[in-house]
């Protein structure tokens, strides 16, 4: 059985960490689906989906500084060049942190640890609805 269903997650943009655990264990709750796995999906090419533990620290500082390091946003871009636009860093950050990840579900629960949330991480330059994609497999 499959079963999917989609969240629309506001963002502010600019790197901004959005914990979205509780929606997903909601979709799977609804879906009826006790064991198998769910797979968060985010559509678009400027975020992306991960696990951390969700406290200050990482979610307004370190995650930020990381990426930062890998991709600085005042770099110059090809993808900038291109389009005129001011996101090229939004999309290598993006495409390195990964659209999707999975998670098993045992008895209606995914089975995260203890700390650890699933977040979807907002690189573009503006804030955004974003629409992620949850699909649940038994």
């Amino acid at each position: 059985m499959v079963k999917t269903e989609k969240l629309n997650v506001r963002t502010q943009g600019s790197n901004h960490v959005v914990n979205i655990t509780d929606e997903v264990a909601e979709a799977i709750s609804k879906s009826g689906i006790t064991d198998g796995v769910v797979t968060v999906f985010n559509v678009g090419s400027t975020a992306g989906i991960t696990t951390t533990e969700f406290e200050p620290g990482l979610v307004n500082y370190d995650l930020e500084t990381a990426f930062e390091k890998i991709a600085p946003a005042n770099a110059r871009y090809e993808h900038e060049e291109t389009w005129h636009d001011d996101n090229g860093h939004a999309h290598v950050r993006a495409s390195l942190l990964g659209p999707s990840m999975s998670v098993p579900i045992v008895d209606g629960r995914m089975t995260l640890g203890t700390w650890q949330q699933i977040v979807l991480i907002d690189f573009d330059t503006r804030a955004r609805t974003r629409t992620v994609i949850c699909q649940i497999i038994s």
